[in-house]
């Protein structure tokens, strides 16, 4: 049974500084060889506090040079790497991520990579395995040039597509037909939209295009928030007839024969903002 757990739903600066949502990213468990996808501020932590062993990850996946998406990543390098013992692991990332670019600086050091068994340079339409889990990259267009999304696909689950920062953009939902579950980071409301990111209305199209079993937001800014996730779901949910569900900090999914949440009960937080 394959299980994501989210240790982080916020994204953005101030979401970041205030950790209003945490910023950790999401642990994927397809069996003893976790992966973590965009180890962001907390990672470490929450995974810790989630009994999540950071010394279980066997690849680590960033999306993008933007510290809400990598900034444990060297953390997580070291963990996966028996502190920096072993040479072992994947770490896959764009240009940005392992070398920069015009607008961002390499977010792993030369040094860390070195100690990874294999490094992998996401380029849009490349595809490779991991530890059984074959892994695609997806074309983004983001303020950081290089960002990429991933699908992801397990023997036992089908095929998982985590989105990252991105605008929307024609064919963009195309890329994610075939995904069970569909992960997007919607970081803006209806009608607020911010160059290089993501509204609910983008979402809602993404999800038309792609028409996975199940669509989660996550990733939220404050703006966002502040309109409340649960809402922006179910309007996707209305307009779409997709199952549409707003992850919180905690969230496990499992991917089996359905997809399901495994804890119920919202944090109180959501349950705040789910009620406004």
């Amino acid at each position: 049974m394959l299980q994501l757990a989210f240790l982080g739903t916020g994204g953005g600066r101030n979401a970041v500084l205030t950790q209003v949502r945490w910023t950790g990213g999401i642990r994927v468990i397809p069996s003893d060889a976790h992966l973590h996808i965009d180890p962001g501020p907390g990672a470490l932590i929450r995974s810790i506090e989630k009994k999540l062993s950071p010394q279980k990850v066997r690849a680590v996946l960033i999306s993008h040079s933007h510290p809400d998406h990598y900034n444990d990543g060297e953390i997580f390098v070291e963990a996966m790497t028996a502190a920096m013992t072993r040479r072992r692991g994947t770490l896959v990332g764009p240009r940005s991520v392992l070398y920069g670019n015009d607008v961002c600086e390499p977010a792993i050091s030369k040094y860390h990579q070195s100690m990874v068994e294999n490094v992998v340079e996401a380029k849009p339409g490349l595809s490779f395995e991991a530890d059984s889990t074959r892994i695609t990259v997806i074309r983004a267009q983001h303020t950081d040039p290089d960002a990429v999304g991933y699908k992801l696909t397990f023997p036992e689950a089908g095929t998982v597509g985590y989105t990252s920062d991105t605008e929307y953009f024609q064919g963009l939902g195309d890329l994610y037909k075939g995904t069970r579950l569909l992960i997007l980071c919607a970081m803006r409301p209806r009608g607020d939209p911010w160059k290089g990111h993501m509204t609910t209305d983008d979402a809602a199209s993404i999800v038309e295009e792609a028409r996975p079993e199940k669509a989660v937001l996550t990733h939220f800014g404050m703006k966002m928030l502040q309109a409340n996730p649960w809402r922006e779901a179910a309007y996707i949910q209305e307009v779409t007839k997709t199952p549409t569900i707003a992850a919180y900090d905690g969230m496990i999914l499992e991917v089996g024969e359905e997809i399901r949440e495994t804890r119920q009960e919202k944090s109180a937080k959501g349950l705040q903002e789910f009620i406004k």
